[in-house]
């Protein structure tokens, strides 16, 4: 009878103690991390040591681009259905705004190789590679970097040189009054000439139009559109270009 009741004891003590054990291991377990990287489990029974993962905090994206892209994703959606290509968004042409740096050596007055059928003298300006030619005949030209007009504002056609002027004044039309004052800039009725005047030294009227060969303020222009016709000329240049050109020249703009 003693016997049986020390096995029973000693059974009773060694599953009280294994109880504890549990309790205490359960209560002092170490907490539950959970990865973020869904993938490190399996990683970690391969064997090694796992990399931390470290995930970047994206940006919130409004509401507005987030119905915008949506919206462009269905209408691609829907033109796929139908076989019908959708245009991709572009950007709109803006007028150039070049900044103030130094003139690129190419728009620097030269004499150059030019083949043409016009005759010695005649003025030609070729918007779209930003260079006015003098020519002086025997397939060669003097040639000038000018500022042309910018989108809008560009044109073509066959003038002559109808009226010379030095550091002449300015008077805007008032279109370009209108136009500029609905952005916010305010010009002048008129502006006497100057250094401080957007026609610069010298200016050449073209036929019976507004547009003229012109001087400016501003030569860090020089090969861009920027203006508003009106073909621009560093000061330098267009005093050296009105000296060699008399009223009555031709000006073929291209």
């Amino acid at each position: 009878m003693m016997k049986k009741t020390l096995i029973l004891a000693t059974s009773l003590f060694v599953a009280f103690s294994s109880l504890a054990e549990a309790q205490d291991r359960y209560q002092n377990r170490p907490p539950v991390i959970i990865s973020p990287d869904l993938t490190a489990p399996w990683v970690t029974q391969l064997g090694g040591s796992v990399q931390p993962v470290v995930y970047r905090q994206q940006r919130p994206i409004d509401a507005q681009s987030e119905r915008a892209t949506r919206k462009q994703y269905l209408l691609q959606r829907r033109a796929k259905r139908s076989g019908v290509s959708v245009a991709q968004p572009v950007a709109m042409a803006r007028a150039q705004k070049p900044a103030q740096r130094p003139l690129d050596p190419q728009f620097l007055p030269q004499t150059v190789a030019y083949e043409t059928q016009e005759k010695p003298g005649t003025i030609v300006i070729d918007t779209n590679s930003r260079f006015l030619y003098l020519v002086t005949g025997k397939g060669q030209a003097r040639r000038y970097g000018v500022g042309v007009g910018k989108p809008g504002f560009e044109w073509a056609g066959v003038h002559k040189v109808t009226r010379k002027s030095e550091w002449p004044a300015w008077t805007p039309p008032s279109e370009m009054i209108a136009r500029e004052a609905a952005k916010g800039h305010y010009l002048p009725a008129s502006m006497e000439g100057g250094p401080a005047n957007p026609l610069g030294a010298r200016a050449m009227y073209l036929g019976s139009t507004l547009y003229r060969i012109h001087g400016t303020n501003a030569p860090w222009s020089i090969g861009f559109a920027v203006s508003s016709g009106c073909i621009r000329m560093r000061n330098e240049d267009v005093v050296d270009l009105y000296e060699r050109v008399k009223i009555g020249t031709k000006v073929v703009v291209i």
